[in-house]
């Protein structure tokens, strides 16, 4: 899925307009599926990896998004933590994103795709 970089309109009247851009949308699923527990960090491509490795914070990595009209779709390539169930972690993963997107920002969520990357024994994180 192409990343398409846009803002999604959640108030436009004649007082005033309210945007979220797509990278707010991507955060907030980052952060969303961090807090699940069996989740050891979102995964990235080399650039992400690399700037991770220099201090710098990116909280979309592992994170697509497609803004639609007023749907979003997400991708999320995650790291899980060995010894937790990959199905029942995907699932939570899939139910928190969904939630914290569509509360936070009136979006429809209409997909939520989970690719593990990684597991990752507890001194490896």
């Amino acid at each position: 899925m192409a990343e398409i970089r846009s803002d999604y309109k959640i108030r436009d009247d004649e007082l005033s307009t309210v945007q979220v851009s797509d990278e707010v949308v991507t955060i907030i699923a980052g952060l969303a599926a961090t807090e699940v527990d069996g989740v050891a960090s979102m995964a990235g491509n080399i650039t992400n990896e690399l700037v991770s490795r220099l201090g710098m914070v990116n909280l979309s990595k592992g994170v697509r998004i497609e803004l639609g009209d007023g749907t979003a779709s997400v991708d999320l390539s995650l790291n899980i933590k060995y010894g937790f169930s990959i199905p029942e972690v995907s699932e939570k993963v899939q139910d928190r994103v969904k939630v914290a997107i569509e509360n936070m920002t009136g979006l429809d969520v209409v997909s939520v795709n989970v690719r593990i990357a990684n597991v990752l024994m507890e001194n490896n994180e």
